[in-house]
Protein backbone atom coordinates (compact mmCIF):
# COMPACT_ATOMS: atom_id res chain seq x y z
CA UNK A 1 0.00 0.00 0.00
CA UNK A 2 2.71 2.36 0.86
CA UNK A 3 4.19 1.61 -2.36
CA UNK A 4 1.33 2.54 -4.64
CA UNK A 5 1.18 5.84 -2.84
CA UNK A 6 4.52 6.49 -3.64
CA UNK A 7 4.32 5.08 -7.02
CA UNK A 8 1.18 7.86 -7.09
CA UNK A 9 2.89 10.81 -5.93
CA UNK A 10 5.65 10.34 -7.80
CA UNK A 11 3.65 10.48 -11.16
CA UNK A 12 1.59 13.24 -10.00
CA UNK A 13 4.53 15.14 -9.23
CA UNK A 14 5.20 14.49 -13.04
CA UNK A 15 1.93 15.54 -13.85
CA UNK A 16 1.18 18.98 -11.60
CA UNK A 17 -1.95 19.34 -13.81
CA UNK A 18 -3.22 15.97 -13.65
CA UNK A 19 -3.17 16.35 -9.73
CA UNK A 20 -4.78 19.79 -9.95
CA UNK A 21 -7.69 17.66 -11.81
CA UNK A 22 -7.95 14.84 -9.83
CA UNK A 23 -8.23 17.61 -6.32
CA UNK A 24 -10.86 19.88 -8.48
CA UNK A 25 -12.95 15.91 -8.97
CA UNK A 26 -12.83 15.00 -5.57
CA UNK A 27 -13.85 18.74 -4.43
CA UNK A 28 -16.67 18.38 -6.83
CA UNK A 29 -17.47 15.04 -5.46
CA UNK A 30 -17.33 15.95 -2.14
CA UNK A 31 -19.91 18.67 -2.70
CA UNK A 32 -22.51 16.92 -4.77
CA UNK A 33 -21.87 14.83 -1.52
CA UNK A 34 -22.62 17.35 1.52
CA UNK A 35 -25.61 18.33 -0.92
CA UNK A 36 -27.45 14.59 -1.23
CA UNK A 37 -27.22 15.02 3.16
CA UNK A 38 -28.50 18.11 3.33
CA UNK A 39 -31.19 18.29 0.75
CA UNK A 40 -32.29 14.68 1.19
CA UNK A 41 -31.15 13.79 4.96
CA UNK A 42 -31.78 17.23 7.38
CA UNK A 43 -33.99 18.89 5.19
CA UNK A 44 -37.02 16.19 5.63
CA UNK A 45 -37.65 17.34 8.76
CA UNK A 46 -38.33 20.49 7.20
CA UNK A 47 -40.76 18.94 4.76
CA UNK A 48 -42.77 16.93 7.56
CA UNK A 49 -43.28 20.29 9.56
CA UNK A 50 -44.42 22.00 6.32
CA UNK A 51 -46.90 18.77 5.82
CA UNK A 52 -48.21 19.51 9.13
CA UNK A 53 -49.82 22.64 7.67
CA UNK A 54 -50.49 21.03 4.78
CA UNK A 55 -47.94 22.99 3.09
CA UNK A 56 -45.84 20.19 1.83
CA UNK A 57 -46.45 19.70 -1.51
CA UNK A 58 -46.46 23.74 -2.71
CA UNK A 59 -44.06 24.47 -5.25
CA UNK A 60 -42.82 27.30 -3.75
CA UNK A 61 -42.35 25.72 -0.48
CA UNK A 62 -40.17 22.47 -1.96
CA UNK A 63 -38.12 25.69 -4.61
CA UNK A 64 -37.40 27.85 -1.46
CA UNK A 65 -36.28 24.22 0.44
CA UNK A 66 -34.08 23.26 -2.88
CA UNK A 67 -32.86 26.66 -3.05
CA UNK A 68 -31.67 27.02 0.42
CA UNK A 69 -29.32 23.48 0.37
CA UNK A 70 -27.63 25.22 -3.00
CA UNK A 71 -25.40 27.02 -0.23
CA UNK A 72 -24.05 23.93 1.32
CA UNK A 73 -22.03 22.50 -1.56
CA UNK A 74 -21.05 26.38 -2.43
CA UNK A 75 -19.81 26.74 0.42
CA UNK A 76 -17.96 23.43 0.46
CA UNK A 77 -16.33 24.60 -2.68
CA UNK A 78 -15.46 27.93 -1.96
CA UNK A 79 -13.72 26.56 1.17
CA UNK A 80 -11.95 23.98 -0.26
CA UNK A 81 -10.71 25.76 -3.36
CA UNK A 82 -7.44 26.94 -1.37
CA UNK A 83 -6.46 23.05 -0.94
CA UNK A 84 -6.50 22.39 -4.25
CA UNK A 85 -2.57 22.05 -5.16
CA UNK A 86 -1.42 24.58 -8.21
CA UNK A 87 -4.52 27.34 -7.92
CA UNK A 88 -2.82 30.36 -8.02
CA UNK A 89 -4.07 32.95 -4.80
CA UNK A 90 -5.99 35.08 -7.82
CA UNK A 91 -7.57 32.46 -9.23
CA UNK A 92 -8.86 31.65 -5.31
CA UNK A 93 -9.79 35.13 -4.92
CA UNK A 94 -12.13 34.93 -8.22
CA UNK A 95 -13.57 31.78 -7.02
CA UNK A 96 -14.21 33.19 -3.36
CA UNK A 97 -15.78 35.75 -4.93
CA UNK A 98 -18.14 33.83 -7.53
CA UNK A 99 -18.83 31.57 -4.71
CA UNK A 100 -19.51 34.18 -1.99
CA UNK A 101 -21.65 36.30 -5.14
CA UNK A 102 -23.99 32.37 -5.71
CA UNK A 103 -24.62 32.22 -1.82
CA UNK A 104 -25.81 36.21 -1.97
CA UNK A 105 -28.33 35.37 -4.79
CA UNK A 106 -29.20 32.08 -3.30
CA UNK A 107 -30.16 33.68 -0.28
CA UNK A 108 -32.19 36.22 -1.79
CA UNK A 109 -33.71 34.09 -4.06
CA UNK A 110 -34.60 31.77 -1.24
CA UNK A 111 -36.13 35.05 1.09
CA UNK A 112 -38.39 35.58 -2.31
CA UNK A 113 -40.06 32.07 -2.28
CA UNK A 114 -40.64 32.28 1.32
CA UNK A 115 -42.67 35.13 0.79
CA UNK A 116 -44.40 33.86 -1.92
CA UNK A 117 -44.96 31.10 1.19
CA UNK A 118 -46.17 33.66 3.40
CA UNK A 119 -48.31 35.21 0.73
CA UNK A 120 -49.98 31.53 0.27
CA UNK A 121 -50.37 31.05 4.36
CA UNK A 122 -52.16 34.92 4.11
CA UNK A 123 -54.59 34.13 1.28
CA UNK A 124 -55.79 30.66 3.32
CA UNK A 125 -57.42 33.28 5.75
CA UNK A 126 -60.94 34.61 6.00
CA UNK A 127 -59.70 38.65 5.54
CA UNK A 128 -57.69 38.09 2.30
CA UNK A 129 -60.61 37.69 0.44
CA UNK A 130 -61.14 41.68 0.96
CA UNK A 131 -57.70 42.89 1.36
CA UNK A 132 -54.47 40.85 -0.40
CA UNK A 133 -50.85 41.61 0.67
CA UNK A 134 -49.34 40.91 -2.75
CA UNK A 135 -48.39 44.54 -3.41
CA UNK A 136 -46.49 44.62 -0.34
CA UNK A 137 -45.31 41.23 -1.21
CA UNK A 138 -44.08 42.56 -4.59
CA UNK A 139 -42.68 45.64 -2.99
CA UNK A 140 -40.37 43.78 -0.37
CA UNK A 141 -39.13 41.98 -3.51
CA UNK A 142 -38.10 44.98 -5.48
CA UNK A 143 -36.23 46.04 -2.26
CA UNK A 144 -34.33 42.52 -1.92
CA UNK A 145 -33.21 42.61 -5.16
CA UNK A 146 -32.07 45.60 -5.01
CA UNK A 147 -30.09 45.07 -2.08
CA UNK A 148 -28.98 41.53 -3.48
CA UNK A 149 -27.65 43.42 -6.79
CA UNK A 150 -25.98 45.96 -5.04
CA UNK A 151 -23.95 43.35 -2.53
CA UNK A 152 -23.64 41.01 -5.84
CA UNK A 153 -21.82 43.66 -7.70
CA UNK A 154 -20.03 44.21 -5.22
CA UNK A 155 -18.59 40.85 -4.27
CA UNK A 156 -17.96 40.27 -7.53
CA UNK A 157 -15.89 43.28 -8.15
CA UNK A 158 -14.02 42.90 -4.09
CA UNK A 159 -15.46 46.71 -3.43
CA UNK A 160 -17.34 48.02 -0.30
CA UNK A 161 -21.13 48.21 -0.94
CA UNK A 162 -21.39 51.54 -0.06
CA UNK A 163 -18.94 52.35 -2.58
CA UNK A 164 -21.69 51.70 -5.24
CA UNK A 165 -24.43 53.44 -3.06
CA UNK A 166 -22.65 56.37 -2.60
CA UNK A 167 -22.54 56.24 -6.71
CA UNK A 168 -25.93 55.90 -6.78
CA UNK A 169 -26.91 59.45 -5.63
CA UNK A 170 -25.54 61.08 -8.26
CA UNK A 171 -28.02 58.74 -10.65
CA UNK A 172 -30.39 59.45 -8.33
CA UNK A 173 -32.40 61.51 -10.68
CA UNK A 174 -32.08 58.96 -13.74
CA UNK A 175 -33.50 56.47 -11.34
CA UNK A 176 -36.41 58.82 -10.69
CA UNK A 177 -37.08 59.06 -14.51
CA UNK A 178 -36.36 55.30 -15.33
CA UNK A 179 -38.72 53.96 -12.28
CA UNK A 180 -41.15 56.53 -11.85
CA UNK A 181 -44.16 54.38 -12.53
CA UNK A 182 -43.02 52.11 -10.61
CA UNK A 183 -42.27 54.96 -7.44
CA UNK A 184 -46.04 55.97 -8.41
CA UNK A 185 -47.76 52.42 -8.02
CA UNK A 186 -45.66 52.20 -5.02
CA UNK A 187 -47.40 55.49 -3.51
CA UNK A 188 -50.88 55.04 -4.65
CA UNK A 189 -51.29 51.04 -3.43
CA UNK A 190 -49.61 52.40 0.23
CA UNK A 191 -52.33 55.15 0.01
CA UNK A 192 -55.24 52.64 -0.96
CA UNK A 193 -54.22 49.74 1.45
CA UNK A 194 -54.21 51.92 4.47
CA UNK A 195 -57.48 54.14 3.31
CA UNK A 196 -59.16 50.82 2.32
CA UNK A 197 -60.76 52.18 -0.47
CA UNK A 198 -60.90 49.44 -2.86
CA UNK A 199 -60.82 45.64 -1.75
CA UNK A 200 -60.74 41.85 -3.77
CA UNK A 201 -64.39 41.49 -4.86
CA UNK A 202 -65.37 44.96 -4.99
CA UNK A 203 -67.21 46.23 -8.09
CA UNK A 204 -66.02 49.20 -9.34
CA UNK A 205 -66.66 51.71 -12.79
CA UNK A 206 -63.75 53.77 -14.23
CA UNK A 207 -65.23 55.81 -16.44
CA UNK A 208 -61.88 57.09 -18.03
CA UNK A 209 -60.84 54.16 -19.28
CA UNK A 210 -64.16 52.30 -19.39
CA UNK A 211 -63.94 49.74 -16.98
CA UNK A 212 -67.11 48.28 -15.09
CA UNK A 213 -66.55 45.15 -13.10
CA UNK A 214 -65.33 43.32 -9.92
CA UNK A 215 -61.64 43.43 -8.82
CA UNK A 216 -59.58 40.34 -9.07
CA UNK A 217 -56.30 41.20 -8.25
CA UNK A 218 -54.57 43.89 -6.72
CA UNK A 219 -50.82 43.70 -7.43
CA UNK A 220 -47.89 46.59 -7.00
CA UNK A 221 -48.18 48.03 -11.02
CA UNK A 222 -52.12 46.95 -12.06
CA UNK A 223 -55.20 46.09 -10.51
CA UNK A 224 -57.22 43.67 -12.87
CA UNK A 225 -60.31 44.27 -13.01
CA UNK A 226 -63.14 41.52 -14.66
CA UNK A 227 -65.78 43.31 -16.29
CA UNK A 228 -69.47 42.13 -16.47
CA UNK A 229 -69.05 41.26 -20.19
CA UNK A 230 -66.08 38.71 -18.66
CA UNK A 231 -63.19 40.82 -20.53
CA UNK A 232 -60.57 41.38 -18.25
CA UNK A 233 -59.53 44.85 -17.62
CA UNK A 234 -55.67 45.72 -16.25
CA UNK A 235 -55.86 49.15 -15.01
CA UNK A 236 -52.92 50.91 -13.53
CA UNK A 237 -53.06 51.00 -9.82
CA UNK A 238 -52.22 54.67 -9.80
CA UNK A 239 -55.51 55.70 -11.72
CA UNK A 240 -57.56 54.21 -8.96
CA UNK A 241 -56.02 57.62 -6.55
CA UNK A 242 -55.74 60.28 -9.53
CA UNK A 243 -59.14 59.24 -11.74
CA UNK A 244 -62.58 59.38 -10.33
CA UNK A 245 -63.63 55.47 -9.08
CA UNK A 246 -67.01 54.64 -8.09
CA UNK A 247 -67.24 51.78 -5.82
CA UNK A 248 -70.11 49.85 -5.34
CA UNK A 249 -68.96 48.41 -2.14
CA UNK A 250 -71.03 50.59 -0.16
CA UNK A 251 -74.07 49.63 -2.16
CA UNK A 252 -73.67 45.92 -1.56
CA UNK A 253 -73.25 46.27 2.25
CA UNK A 254 -76.41 48.70 3.26
CA UNK A 255 -78.84 45.62 1.41
CA UNK A 256 -80.29 47.83 -0.75
CA UNK A 257 -80.08 49.33 -4.52
CA UNK A 258 -81.03 53.08 -5.52
CA UNK A 259 -83.94 52.82 -8.20
CA UNK A 260 -83.98 56.56 -9.97
CA UNK A 261 -85.95 56.45 -12.54
CA UNK A 262 -88.61 59.46 -14.59
CA UNK A 263 -91.99 59.42 -16.15
CA UNK A 264 -91.83 61.84 -18.86
CA UNK A 265 -95.09 63.34 -19.19
CA UNK A 266 -96.50 64.95 -21.84
CA UNK A 267 -97.86 68.18 -20.17
CA UNK A 268 -100.48 69.08 -22.41
CA UNK A 269 -102.42 66.08 -21.20
CA UNK A 270 -102.54 67.29 -17.13
CA UNK A 271 -106.18 68.92 -16.72
CA UNK A 272 -108.41 69.37 -13.68
CA UNK A 273 -110.14 66.01 -12.17
CA UNK A 274 -114.14 66.32 -13.24
CA UNK A 275 -116.52 65.05 -10.81
CA UNK A 276 -116.87 61.84 -13.02
CA UNK A 277 -112.92 61.26 -12.87
CA UNK A 278 -112.92 61.66 -8.54
CA UNK A 279 -115.96 59.35 -8.50
CA UNK A 280 -113.57 56.42 -10.78
CA UNK A 281 -110.38 57.13 -8.87
CA UNK A 282 -112.42 56.63 -5.50
CA UNK A 283 -112.32 53.23 -6.18
CA UNK A 284 -108.58 52.74 -5.73
CA UNK A 285 -107.37 51.31 -3.05
CA UNK A 286 -103.85 53.12 -2.66
CA UNK A 287 -105.67 56.87 -3.33
CA UNK A 288 -109.59 56.32 -1.60
CA UNK A 289 -107.82 58.18 1.71
CA UNK A 290 -106.09 60.58 0.05
CA UNK A 291 -109.27 61.53 -2.80
CA UNK A 292 -110.91 62.07 0.31
CA UNK A 293 -109.34 64.17 2.60
CA UNK A 294 -108.01 66.45 -0.14
CA UNK A 295 -111.55 66.87 -1.23
CA UNK A 296 -112.65 68.18 1.68
CA UNK A 297 -109.11 70.33 2.58
CA UNK A 298 -110.31 71.83 -1.17
CA UNK A 299 -114.16 71.91 -0.46
CA UNK A 300 -113.43 73.79 3.08
CA UNK A 301 -111.21 75.77 1.32
CA UNK A 302 -113.23 76.70 -1.96
CA UNK A 303 -116.27 77.72 0.84
CA UNK A 304 -114.06 80.37 2.53
CA UNK A 305 -113.53 82.21 -0.95
CA UNK A 306 -115.81 85.50 -1.23
CA UNK A 307 -115.46 85.39 -5.42
CA UNK A 308 -117.20 84.00 -8.12
CA UNK A 309 -117.14 79.80 -8.50
CA UNK A 310 -117.95 79.48 -11.78
CA UNK A 311 -114.50 80.64 -12.74
CA UNK A 312 -111.99 77.70 -12.37
CA UNK A 313 -109.13 80.13 -11.37
CA UNK A 314 -110.32 81.49 -8.21
CA UNK A 315 -111.22 78.00 -6.77
CA UNK A 316 -108.78 74.84 -5.93
CA UNK A 317 -109.24 71.97 -7.78
CA UNK A 318 -107.88 68.31 -7.78
CA UNK A 319 -105.60 67.70 -10.64
CA UNK A 320 -104.59 64.53 -12.76
CA UNK A 321 -101.38 64.85 -12.06
CA UNK A 322 -101.33 65.23 -8.38
CA UNK A 323 -103.79 62.44 -8.01
CA UNK A 324 -101.24 59.88 -9.81
CA UNK A 325 -98.64 61.38 -7.82
CA UNK A 326 -99.96 60.32 -4.88
CA UNK A 327 -100.88 56.87 -6.17
CA UNK A 328 -97.16 56.24 -7.20
CA UNK A 329 -96.29 57.25 -3.37
CA UNK A 330 -98.49 54.99 -2.12
CA UNK A 331 -97.76 52.52 -4.81
CA UNK A 332 -94.25 52.51 -3.63
CA UNK A 333 -94.88 53.02 0.04
CA UNK A 334 -96.74 49.68 -0.34
CA UNK A 335 -94.38 47.58 -2.50
CA UNK A 336 -93.23 44.73 -0.73
CA UNK A 337 -89.73 44.47 -2.48
CA UNK A 338 -88.89 48.06 -1.47
CA UNK A 339 -86.52 48.70 1.04
CA UNK A 340 -89.12 50.47 4.30
CA UNK A 341 -85.52 52.08 6.14
CA UNK A 342 -84.27 54.13 3.37
CA UNK A 343 -85.64 56.65 1.30
CA UNK A 344 -88.75 56.92 -0.67
CA UNK A 345 -89.91 59.56 -2.98
CA UNK A 346 -91.72 60.48 -5.72
CA UNK A 347 -91.13 64.47 -7.20
CA UNK A 348 -91.24 66.74 -10.12
CA UNK A 349 -88.94 67.73 -11.67
CA UNK A 350 -88.18 71.04 -13.90
CA UNK A 351 -89.90 70.91 -17.05
CA UNK A 352 -87.95 69.49 -20.05
CA UNK A 353 -88.23 69.13 -23.55
CA UNK A 354 -89.35 65.79 -23.27
CA UNK A 355 -92.00 66.41 -20.95
CA UNK A 356 -92.63 67.07 -17.19
CA UNK A 357 -90.71 64.52 -15.95
CA UNK A 358 -92.23 62.47 -12.54
CA UNK A 359 -89.32 61.14 -10.95
CA UNK A 360 -89.17 57.64 -8.46
CA UNK A 361 -86.82 57.75 -5.52
CA UNK A 362 -86.46 54.62 -3.58
CA UNK A 363 -84.44 52.33 -2.98
CA UNK A 364 -85.23 47.77 -3.40
CA UNK A 365 -84.90 45.39 -0.92
CA UNK A 366 -81.80 43.74 -2.62
CA UNK A 367 -78.79 44.12 -4.14
CA UNK A 368 -78.92 41.17 -6.47
CA UNK A 369 -78.22 42.75 -9.89
CA UNK A 370 -80.75 40.46 -11.91
CA UNK A 371 -83.46 40.77 -9.08
CA UNK A 372 -83.02 44.58 -9.17
CA UNK A 373 -83.73 45.11 -12.68
CA UNK A 374 -86.69 42.95 -12.28
CA UNK A 375 -88.70 45.15 -9.26
CA UNK A 376 -87.61 48.21 -11.41
CA UNK A 377 -88.92 46.78 -14.72
CA UNK A 378 -91.72 45.65 -12.75
CA UNK A 379 -92.85 48.63 -11.32
CA UNK A 380 -92.42 51.29 -14.54
CA UNK A 381 -94.68 49.01 -15.89
CA UNK A 382 -97.47 48.86 -13.44
CA UNK A 383 -96.86 52.86 -13.87
CA UNK A 384 -96.86 53.06 -17.69
CA UNK A 385 -99.89 51.25 -17.85
CA UNK A 386 -101.86 52.86 -15.00
CA UNK A 387 -100.88 56.11 -16.04
CA UNK A 388 -104.37 56.34 -19.02
CA UNK A 389 -106.68 55.74 -16.20
CA UNK A 390 -105.44 59.29 -14.80
CA UNK A 391 -105.95 60.67 -18.73
CA UNK A 392 -101.84 61.35 -18.58
CA UNK A 393 -99.96 60.17 -21.47
CA UNK A 394 -96.08 59.86 -21.47
CA UNK A 395 -94.32 61.98 -24.34
CA UNK A 396 -92.70 60.39 -26.80
CA UNK A 397 -90.75 61.54 -29.93
CA UNK A 398 -92.83 60.93 -32.99
CA UNK A 399 -92.12 58.28 -34.74
CA UNK A 400 -92.48 57.40 -38.76
CA UNK A 401 -95.45 55.59 -38.21
CA UNK A 402 -96.95 58.43 -36.36
CA UNK A 403 -96.03 60.72 -39.40
CA UNK A 404 -97.52 58.57 -41.93
CA UNK A 405 -100.28 58.57 -39.81
CA UNK A 406 -100.55 62.79 -39.91
CA UNK A 407 -99.77 63.17 -43.49
CA UNK A 408 -102.78 60.80 -44.22
CA UNK A 409 -105.25 62.72 -41.96
CA UNK A 410 -104.26 65.71 -44.14
CA UNK A 411 -104.46 63.93 -47.74
CA UNK A 412 -108.03 62.74 -46.86
CA UNK A 413 -109.83 65.66 -46.72
CA UNK A 414 -108.00 67.06 -50.22
CA UNK A 415 -108.69 64.01 -51.92
CA UNK A 416 -112.98 64.29 -50.67
CA UNK A 417 -112.77 67.91 -52.08
CA UNK A 418 -111.44 66.96 -55.24
CA UNK A 419 -114.18 64.31 -55.90
CA UNK A 420 -116.87 66.45 -54.74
Amino acid sequence: MQQIMQFMHNFLSEYPWLETFICLLSLLFAAFIINFLVGYLLLRASYKLLTLIDQGEDADTRLMISRLTNVAPVLVFSYGIDLIPGITPKLAMIVHNVANAFITLTIALTISALLNFVDLLYRRRQKAKFRQIKGLIQIAKIVLYSVATILIVAILLDRSPLILLSGLGAMAAVLLLVFQDTLLSLVAGIQISSTDMVRIGDWIEIPSVGTNGDITEIALHTVKVKNFDNTITTVPIRKLVTDPVKNWRGMQESGGRRIKRSLYIDQSSIVFLTEKDIKYLSQYRQIKNYIKDKTQEISEWNKKLNADKTIIANVRKLTNIGTFRAYVEAYIKNHPHIHEGMTRMVRQLSPVSEGLPLEIYCFANTTVWTKYEAIQSDIFDHLYSIMPDFGLRVFQTPSGNDMQRMLANIKQPVTKTKSS
